[in-house]
């Protein structure tokens, strides 16, 4: 273990991020991408298994996790992008590999259009797929000045053991810590009206027209058990990448990297490799 903290904060596009860095000169660098309602938390058990081998950087997308729940910032996928390009502008780094889950997939795949000379191969964990935009009922909503006591309600509802039962397969694998550890950043009120913009300002996925035009090597990996992102989108996407490969896992949900994390590794391993 290193001596040094691999806890970071920086102030890139206006908005002051968290991150987290395991620094490992001279190796590949990694960008863990989380996905929506989650933080670089999701992926506390695949870091270790690959901290040895690469220079890993995770970071928690605006307004999740510890990032500034800022009530300016435009929180569009492509200004997302922006903010994980500009950080690793910021960090010197030349080149890496993106490992985005669920809406993160979405986000990395914005930023390798973005910068393709920034990004060498992408990683792609039950990532989103062919979501539309907000519909405008509910971007007219996010207008109202208490909308986001119906998101707090919302997400209070459905509570943190509820998500959490949604998005993995194995019911054992839910604990205190990760109760609190997906649970804690919505103890802040402040995230509930940045998560108003965040809807209001999203756009949809990429679409295939979009998505064939990448020339980056994906790596597709999918809990067939998805009840999020079904495995059905993993098949679609595999089709439109036009250098991809895809693995479907039995008695697997949505959050692999918790899940899966030895085989999503050795998987990540070889295709960087490759």
């Amino acid at each position: 273990m290193e001596a040094v903290t691999p806890i970071r904060r920086i102030k890139v596009g206006g908005v002051n991020v968290y991150y987290e860095h395991y620094q490992n000169p001279g190796k590949q660098t990694i960008v863990c991408v989380h996905g929506f309602l989650s933080s670089a938390f999701s992926f506390r058990k695949l870091i270790p298994l690959l901290r040895d081998r690469y220079d890993i950087i995770a970071l928690d997308l605006p307004p999740f996790g510890q990032s500034e729940k800022s009530r300016t910032f435009r929180y569009t996928y492509q200004n997302l992008a922006m903010l994980i390009i500009g950080l690793l502008e910021h960090l010197q780094v030349k080149q890496a590999a993106l490992v985005g889950h669920s809406m993160g997939g979405q986000i990395s795949l914005s930023a390798a259009l973005l910068k393709p000379e920034l990004f060498s191969k992408i990683v792609l964990l039950c990532s989103s797929g062919y979501l539309k935009r907000s519909h405008p009922t509910i971007i007219f909503g996010t207008h109202l000045p208490y909308f986001h006591l119906y998101i707090k309600r919302w997400l209070s509802k459905e509570g943190v053991m509820k998500n959490l039962l949604n998005v993995v397969h194995n019911k054992s694998l839910i604990d205190e810590e990760m109760i609190d550890g997906y649970g804690k950043p919505f103890q802040d009120e402040q995230i509930f009206k940045a998560m108003t913009k965040f809807i209001r300002h999203r756009e949809g996925d990429l679409q295939s027209e979009e998505l064939k035009k990448m020339n980056k090597p994906a790596l597709l990996i999918w809990g067939e058990e998805d009840k999020v992102v079904p495995v059905k989108i993993g098949e679609r996407l595999h089709h439109d990448l036009p250098d991809s490969k895809l693995y479907s896992l039995r008695e697997t949900g949505h959050l692999v990297p918790e899940e899966r994390p030895e085989f999503v590794s050795e998987r990540i391993a070889e295709f960087i490799t490759e």
